[in-house]
């Protein structure tokens, strides 16, 4: 069995340096100097003054929110008290940033993961063969519904993120998924960073005989809308998530699936997001992954449920936030998805005959090689004996990149870096180093294995995917997303607060008894959602 992973880099990695350092110097998003980026609001009646305020403080709109009474404005600093001050302007707000949560994920954390029980390698009953089944499927019970959603209830998800690869062989681009053009973003079915994408296959890569994963709900009992936020740089503006959600309601989503989150709770957001679910929509968003308690936003707001992450033990991921808004838990760890098509690596080892389940390399070069396995010990220096041989590394003293650059340069022709003291499987990156052999990880476990298979004939290649596996509290978030939806599509009579509460009440309670900071009210649970409504009705 393969494992897969992006093209160039791990999110966590690639973003995690914009994240701390904020992004304001990216190319293209920088403001004019002396200015803020802000929410203004206006008084009832007050649209075409408020407007008018802002040009005399010499300020510049930059996005429309007539639904909640707000403009979105690059204001000079020291012109913001006037425009505050201003009779017909009610509030100034920043206009915080929100973000795709893996920018947040600690670099040098320690996620126990295992690839090899990531999918079921067999399909399902319900479901075509020759498909991986990522293992959130059956964690969520999505499996169970075997029809896989209500024709005659069919709902409509909004997913807002970074786009939607229109082109991928294991996703619908039928007339039931739409979008439209963002003069910042582009074209809703092109996506720069695998973000969205990659959600976009959590809820519905199709049931399709041979060909890559399924969602929550793989068939065409469901319609898509995609709103792309995310450009290649992976943050955007509150005022464009507000817009995104209105444009959600306006292309007549149920559920809006929100796999981002920002630090700062914005007003006009937060109303924003109460009128959605007043008027019936139920929006779920990302707890976020700094592994700390801090509340992130939409996700935190009462009107929106906040999805932590767990693994496929149903072990809390030590990446998720724990907090009091925790409402429900999805799996995120290791999760297998769609990304745009030839974007992802697919690593593949075996060593006499004997198939494993390597982890990924970041940077290593799509290639194949064949030879002998040697014990290349730790790799700290450089040895002839390795020439024309498969290394086999242990983890540990020197970076990943010295280690795989030591074989190469020993004569080795691929490398398996194994983990040490016990450790699972991994991802690892080889960061600036340039290498031209192939490598790959492995477990602990598989590292020991091999070294009884010293001698033996091992094949390590690395070549190109459209599919990864992302931690995150965003692929949790889209799993408690299709779940809402495929629940509601057998009970369109139900509203979005009683989707909400079953859920709630049927989530099978992990952690602490009753609702707790890390799992919330517990795994969600789609058959068990379903067999509630069915025997006690909507309100119950």
């Amino acid at each position: 069995m393969a494992v897969f992973r992006i093209r160039t880099t791990t999110l966590a990695l690639a973003l995690g340096a914009c994240f701390a350092t904020g992004l304001a110097a990216l190319p293209g998003t920088a403001l004019a100097e002396g200015s803020k980026r802000v929410i203004v609001t206006y008084k009832p009646g007050a649209e075409a003054q408020a407007k008018s305020a802002v040009s005399r403080a010499k300020g510049q709109i930059k996005r429309d929110l007539k639904a909640i009474g707000a403009v979105a404005a690059e204001v000079p600093e020291d012109s913001l008290a006037s425009l505050a001050a201003d009779p017909d302007i009610a509030t100034v707000h920043e206009d915080a940033k929100r973000f795709i949560p893996e920018m947040e994920m600690p670099e040098d954390l320690e996620v126990p993961r295992d690839f090899k029980a990531a999918v079921q390698g067999k399909s399902g009953k319900s479901f075509f063969s020759g498909q991986r089944i990522p293992y959130g499927i059956g964690l969520v019970q999505a499996d169970q519904l075997l029809h896989a959603g209500s024709k005659n209830g069919k709902k409509k998800i909004c997913i807002i993120d970074s786009g939607y690869d229109g082109g991928h062989e294991d996703l619908d681009h039928s007339a039931k998924v739409s979008g439209i053009y963002d003069a910042g973003t582009g074209w809703w079915n092109t996506d720069e960073n695998s973000h969205g994408t990659h959600v976009a296959g959590t809820v519905a890569a199709l049931n399709n005989a041979g060909t890559g994963v399924v969602g929550v709900i793989p068939n065409d009992n469901l319609q898509l809308h995609i709103v792309k936020v995310f450009g290649a740089n992976g943050w955007a503006y509150s005022s464009e998530l507000i817009d995104a959600a209105f444009q959600c309601a306006a292309a007549g989503a149920n559920v809006i699936s929100m796999s981002l989150s920002g630090p700062v709770p914005i007003e006009p957001e937060r109303v924003g997001f109460d009128l959605l679910y007043q008027k019936g929509i139920l929006s779920v968003a990302a707890a976020s992954n700094a592994g700390t308690t801090a509340l992130r936003y939409p996700a935190a707001y009462d009107s929106v449920i906040s999805v932590g992450a767990l693994d496929h033990n149903k072990q809390w991921a030590p990446f998720s936030n724990f907090n009091a808004a925790v409402e429900l838990s999805g799996p995120g760890v290791s999760v297998l998805s769609t990304i745009p098509m030839g974007m992802g690596t697919e690593s593949l080892l075996s060593v006499g005959g004997v198939d494993y389940v390597p982890g990924t390399m970041t940077g290593s070069p799509r290639a194949s090689a064949t030879a002998p396995l040697a014990n290349f010990g730790l790799g700290t220096a450089v040895d002839p004996a390795m020439a024309g041989k498969v290394c086999l590394i242990s983890r540990g003293s020197i970076p990943f990149g010295a280690k795989v650059a030591n074989c190469q340069a020993s004569g080795g022709v691929a490398a398996v870096v194994y983990n040490n003291n016990g450790g699972g499987s991994f991802n690892g990156t080889l960061g600036t180093t340039v290498t031209t052999i192939p490598s790959v990880t492995a477990s602990s476990s598989e590292g020991a294995a091999m070294l009884a298979q010293l001698g033996q004939m091992a094949t390590v290649t690395v070549r190109a995917s459209n599919y990864a596996f992302f931690d995150g509290t965003s692929m949790a978030t889209p799993h408690v997303s299709g779940v809402a939806a495929l629940v509601w599509s057998y009970f369109p009579m139900c509203t979005n607060v009683q989707i909400r509460n079953t859920l709630a009440k049927t989530a099978l309670d992990l952690g602490d008894p009753g609702r707790d900071v890390k799992y919330g009210y517990g795994l969600v649970q789609a058959k068990a959602a379903y067999d509630r409504i069915k025997a006690l009705g909507c309100g119950n």
